[in-house]
């Protein structure tokens, strides 16, 4: 560093390399999570029975992924679903601190000759297996390891020479004098970075290179360490408290173990170095002995912090948990077959909410009931939170690579969400409002006009499950019978529309004091068949079955054309 030009070159390599560092972890842990996503939930779920199964569980995991904080979400989002209790959620949780300081100390050994080969075979893996998303991703996480070595050794390069300037010696000293400020920027570094693992992996190549004192290193793994418990507490802030409790008890654990060690920190440090197998990699070996300390000391106690934590967090019941959605799961983000699987799950369940609330409507319009127009209400506002959640969901796992396949599951969830939401709207904004006014005015139907809306509304109420069937199953003769049966629906509409005027002409008082509201009702219900019919669409079109917007004419659509249907009722001539 004698001259500007070559402290500005060292600068950039070496912000090169903590940033090709921070990219190249992530790259591994988003192909892993890919590549055995579903593999590692079911890990974590099956391997809990009891608190060692657990902790190796963590372990396993964490070194998969090569993020505890991944770990931590999954299993934080498994504990608030009741999926497993709190203590084993925090025996998972000191197990994926181990599995963290293990997957750094691995790749912290002398492999820099590897990141060419890993580099090769992740490259050609990923390159020859466009159309198997699991070589793919085992291929990403080849490239990511390799570029995690390649970083390394570029941040060795450029950590030496700074090692030999003063104007660094005297920062780093400053920081080095001041154990509470080191423990803050490592804090600061590893939220920024969102990685443990990267930022300790820095930390040690710096010690190596002698770019400040061991002591300093023990601080600031110590500060990383405990950064990385901070990250999935402050993520899930909103979270419900049954999420929040195990991170908040592995937090707790590092707490302790920071404070306990940070006083001996010169001392520890003077001895480590001083032992005669002590090495470049002492801050890597301290990290692992860290957390493999705080799983002796916690292990043993987990029930017992689990209840302390239960008793600072106590569960509440939350009037919003009706309409919380429960299968969007933001860790399986990078696994699109599987975060599409839960927006489908989590789609049939708005499907089935507006099926209640369409039901409703019918038992309003009969029955005259205002207390429960204000529970279709109070629905609707259900219907359109999970509408939007689902909807922000997709948009999120659209930023991945989708398949053909994938990118048509989530065209169809969109299809049915967007139809569902314009249902749940007619049936709050046009039917409870129609079903009011003819309770305020104390209207009654004619028992002829109101079977026909009974009758209407059952066919509706059929098409929507059917419609639901279809979604789930992409059965094409279940869609082919959900589009043909619009065509009868005009027919019923008609129909109805000329019962109803035949009792006008014969001046039937309830029928003409309705009219209005049973020609609207009538018209709503017509729309919502349509937008029922509309989620069938998507899945008549990938089969090549619609073509400029009709049914395409087969032998079997012929057929099931002559064919009455067996599933939906014969309008009655309503009187």
């Amino acid at each position: 560093m004698a001259t500007g030009e070559s402290a500005t070159n060292i600068l950039i390599h070496l912000a090169g390399g903590v940033a090709l560092l921070i990219w190249a972890v992530r790259l591994v842990r988003t192909g892993a999570m890919r590549a055995f996503g579903s593999q590692l939930r079911h890990a974590l779920q099956s391997f809990t029975r009891n608190r060692f199964a657990a902790f190796a569980s963590g372990i396993v995991v964490t070194m998969v992924l090569q993020s505890s904080t991944a770990t931590t979400l999954l299993v934080s989002s498994f504990a608030g679903q009741a999926l497993i209790g709190s203590a084993m959620a925090l025996a998972v949780l000191l197990g994926a601190n181990l599995g963290t300081a293990l997957a750094a100390f691995v790749i912290s050994m002398d492999l820099g000759w590897l990141w060419g080969l890993c580099i090769a075979i992740g490259v050609a893996m990923y390159l020859s297996s466009e159309a198997m998303e699991r070589p793919r991703n085992i291929g990403r996480v080849l490239v990511g390891i390799g570029l995690i070595l390649l970083a390394l050794i570029n941040l060795n390069m450029a950590a030496a020479p700074l090692a030999q300037s003063p104007t660094f010696r005297v920062i780093l000293g400053a920081i080095g004098s001041e154990p509470l400020l080191a423990v803050l920027v490592a804090i600061a570094a590893t939220w920024m970075v969102h990685s443990s693992i990267a930022v300790i992996l820095l930390v040690a190549t710096f010690a190596a290179s002698g770019l400040f004192p061991p002591a300093t290193a023990l601080t600031l793994v110590i500060g990383a360490n405990l950064g990385n418990a901070l990250i999935p507490v402050l993520d899930q802030l909103g979270a419900p408290v049954a999420q929040r409790r195990a991170a908040m008890g592995n937090l707790l654990t590092r707490l302790v173990l920071a404070i306990v060690i940070i006083p001996f920190v010169g001392p520890l440090a003077a001895w480590l170095t001083s032992l005669p197998t002590a090495g470049p990699r002492f801050a890597i070996e301290f990290h692992v002995a860290l957390n493999f300390i705080g799983a002796v000391v916690f292990l043993p106690f987990i029930r017992p912090i689990a209840a302390l934590v239960e008793r600072f967090m106590p569960g509440k019941e939350e009037a919003s948990a009706a309409v919380t959605p429960r299968y969007l799961d933001p860790n399986a983000l990078d696994s699109p077959t599987e975060a599409l699987a839960g927006a489908m799950r989590e789609a049939l369940r708005l499907g089935d909410r507006v099926e209640v609330m369409l039901r409703d409507t019918m038992t309003l319009l009969e029955k005259d009931e205002l207390k429960l127009s204000r529970v279709i209400a109070q629905a609707d506002d259900g219907v359109d939170t999970i509408h939007e959640s689902i909807k922000l969901y997709l948009v999120k796992v659209s930023r991945n690579e989708l398949t053909e396949e994938e990118s048509r599951r989530l065209f169809e969830i969109i299809t049915l969400i967007t139809n569902l939401e314009h249902i749940g709207d007619i049936i709050d904004k046009n039917l409870r409002e129609l079903a009011e006014k003819k309770i305020r005015k104390r209207y009654t139907f004619s028992p002829e006009g109101l079977a026909e809306i009974r009758d209407f509304h059952h066919r509706v109420a059929a098409a929507l499950a059917l419609a639901l069937n279809v979604f789930a199953t992409r059965d094409i003769v279940l869609a082919r019978q959900l589009f043909a049966d619009k065509a009868a629906m005009r027919e019923a509409e008609r129909h109805a529309a000329d019962s109803h005027f035949q009792r006008l002409r014969s001046g039937r008082p309830e029928s003409i004091e309705t009219s209005a509201i049973h020609l609207d009702i009538i018209r709503d219900l017509k729309r919502i068949h349509g937008h029922i019919v509309s989620i069938a669409y998507p899945i008549l079109e990938s089969a090549n079955e619609l073509r400029e917007s009709r049914l395409r004419e087969t032998k079997a659509a012929a057929e099931q054309r002559e064919t009455p249907s067996v599933l939906i009722p014969a309008p009655h001539s309503g009187g």
